[in-house]
């Protein structure tokens, strides 16, 4: 018997907020695009807090691990964002509910923000919620994996794992074009590593019905 379909989560509800009033805020006053850059001095991702600058206020080089995912270059990257979020996001809540969920969506974005940090070569800003999304990605890949690959065949689960690939790689090339070529793949492959990582673990301590249903 199948699942009924749940309400809208309040976590992605929050999460969805969190990104968009931001975004808001900055057409609410008279030149946006100086408020945004205002913003991204202080809550993006910048590498050379982590190599010596001077941060802005206190504990800056900390928090950028989570703020940077809350901020976003422009429009078309916030809705681009926003609706990988929901599609990837609602499956996992039904799986993990909403407070592991919320758990694996932040140790994604520091995972990716970690990403950035050990990979990045050059010290332009980073921002945006992709490693967060990413991790996501990498969960759901684990989780599909875990519950599949045992009783397939290796055709089958190489099939299995391409359609992630797949995935992964088209939303890279969007995400290029979306953002004019400005593609952080440091924190993409972060957050990746990340959320499978946090979900091998929240997954094995899940719900019964994640279980092998043995008494």
């Amino acid at each position: 018997m199948s699942r009924p379909m749940m309400r809208f989560p309040a976590v992605l509800t929050v999460l969805v907020l969190a990104c968009v009033i931001p975004e808001v805020a900055f057409h609410l006053f008279p030149y946006p695009e100086l408020v945004r850059n205002r913003m991204i001095q202080s809550f993006a991702f910048w590498p050379g807090l982590l190599r010596g600058w001077r941060a802005n206020y206190a504990f800056q080089p900390e928090l950028m691990f989570l703020t940077y995912g809350f901020l976003h270059a422009g429009i078309m990257h916030l809705l681009f964002n926003m609706l990988t979020l929901i599609s990837l996001g609602r499956p996992l809540v039904e799986e993990l509910g909403q407070g592991r969920f919320l758990i694996l969506y932040l140790a994604a974005q520091i995972g990716g923000g970690a990403g950035y940090a050990l990979l990045a070569a050059q010290p332009a800003p980073m921002v945006g919620a992709s490693g967060a999304l990413f991790g996501l990605a990498g969960a759901l890949v684990w989780m599909r994996l875990r519950e599949g690959l045992s009783a397939m065949t290796p055709a089958e689960a190489l099939r299995d794992i391409a359609w992630p690939v797949l995935l992964l790689v088209g939303m890279n090339v969007v995400m290029y074009v979306a953002m004019d070529g400005q593609l952080a793949w440091e924190t993409h492959l972060g957050g990746f590593l990340a959320g499978a990582a946090v979900m091998a673990v929240l997954w094995r301590r899940g719900d019964p019905d994640n279980s092998d249903h043995s008494p």
